[in-house]
């Protein structure tokens, strides 16, 4: 395959002479040229609920000291794949990007980091879990012999062991069967969660919970009774899974109709957004998710100095929406993009820049990014940074509207807890 890095180390090997950039060891390119960064995310669809921060954040990028050496070209992915791939492609050969960025599920960062790792463009994702991210791009997902390290694409977020960890901690709180019910769509996300040997099935085993998976559905089902019976029948006090927000709201108003009342349900995605659980009205009040980012964190900002707790307030006065989870790991890629590019030998080179982010060790409004291997399986050591994982509740507020209260960090003890898990009504 004739990559764009191929074809440009070829050409210089053969003697032809093309424009290039000048080479400089700092983020100030030469004549008042800006370094360009591409980012991919779901702007539209489904996912858009990941991107409702993008606008804000980019804007506090470019408008801190940092920032004003960088140039942003955002493409919408509309939530599709194949659309991510194709604006990914867009963003490379038409408009001529020095580093990638994508964030907000397999479904956007996995094509993205595909098409920049075939095109020799290094490229940084974040809010994927690691597995459905580094297992998902291989070329038989069931065979780990075959796996191969990548190149230029890395990542960093938490992954499925992190997941057992904070979920079965939330549930050890309170006095269940421990019998868990799981809702596992057709896609990146939900085959890795859902799958028998690899997802949730046999870490929850390890921690003495059985786990019934009906099997998978699409997205955007309207019709959960075979999923729901499925629960009725194994008496499932626990309900899991990963679902987009729409599903999560067909799914638990049909739940209630057919009289399902379990004393759990901790689920991804669909719960991560304070829109969504306010659009259940009172019956959101002590559903459950990972939180992987919020205000009580103890990091602050590299390029503006806020705390997490500055952050997500100056978000809401600029705005007037309610913080969500995205916003720090959005905000985080900026801070790793301005560092890696401060770093790189020359940001118009690809190699020298995967170089930089290989040797990334800095702390973020996120926590620590190292591609140091840290906690990590061999196999995906040189692409992967893990960072810290709590759970948390929502929380009906005096007046309406919700928190999202910490309840576990047993894992993260840095991250202060603000209550107690609590069972459903």
């Amino acid at each position: 395959m004739l990559t764009r890095r191929k074809f440009l180390h070829a050409s210089a090997a053969t003697g032809l002479t093309l424009a290039a950039a000048p080479r400089l060891a700092t983020p100030a390119l030469a004549q008042g040229a800006k370094i360009k960064l591409g980012y991919v995310s779901p702007q539209t669809g489904p996912l858009a609920g990941f991107a409702e921060s993008d606008a804000w954040n980019i804007q506090s990028f470019l408008a801190s000291d940092l920032g004003k050496n960088f140039d942003v070209i955002v493409k919408d992915s509309q939530s599709n794949p194949n659309r991510a791939a194709e604006v990914a492609k867009e963003l490379i050969l038409d408009d001529g990007v020095n580093l990638m960025l994508a964030a907000s599920t397999p479904e956007n960062t996995n094509p993205v980091s595909g098409v920049c790792e075939g095109e020799g463009l290094p490229c940084i994702t974040t809010v994927a879990p690691w597995q459905p991210w580094f297992i998902g791009q291989q070329g038989n997902p069931r065979d780990p012999a075959s796996w191969k390290p990548f190149d230029y694409a890395f990542h960093y977020f938490w992954g499925m062991e992190d997941v057992i960890e904070v979920y079965t901690a939330m549930w050890d709180q309170l006095t269940t069967n421990k019998a868990v019910g799981g809702l596992f769509p057709n896609d990146a996300d939900g085959n890795a969660w859902g799958d028998p040997a690899n997802g949730l099935k046999p870490g929850l085993a390890a921690k003495g919970y059985t786990l019934t998976n009906p099997g998978p559905f699409q997205n955007l089902s309207d019709d959960f009774s075979a999923q729901i019976n499925a629960f009725k029948a194994a008496n499932t006090d626990i309900i899991t899974g990963v679902l987009i927000p729409p599903d999560f709201t067909t799914f638990w108003s049909q739940l209630r109709q057919q009289g399902l009342k379990p004393k759990a349900v901790t689920v991804a995605k669909a719960l991560l957004f304070p829109q969504s659980v306010e659009a259940l009205g009172d019956a959101g009040n002590n559903l459950s998710s990972e939180v992987w980012w919020s205000p009580s964190h103890p990091f602050s900002s590299t390029l503006t100095g806020q705390s997490s707790a500055d952050l997500a307030a100056d978000f809401t006065a600029k705005t007037g929406r309610p913080w969500t989870q995205p916003i720090g790991f959005v905000h985080s890629l900026f801070e790793v993009a301005a560092n890696v590019m401060g770093r790189a030998e020359d940001p118009t080179d690809g190699d020298a820049v995967a170089e930089a982010i290989a040797a990334t060790d800095m702390t973020s409004v996120v926590g620590k990014i190292a591609w140091n291997g840290a906690g990590m399986p061999p196999f995906a050591a040189k692409n992967v940074c893990k960072t810290p994982l709590t759970g948390g509740q929502w929380r009906l507020k005096d007046g309406g509207g919700y928190d999202l209260v910490i309840v576990e960090n047993g894992a993260a003890p840095e991250i202060p807890t603000g209550g107690k898990m609590e069972p459903l009504a």
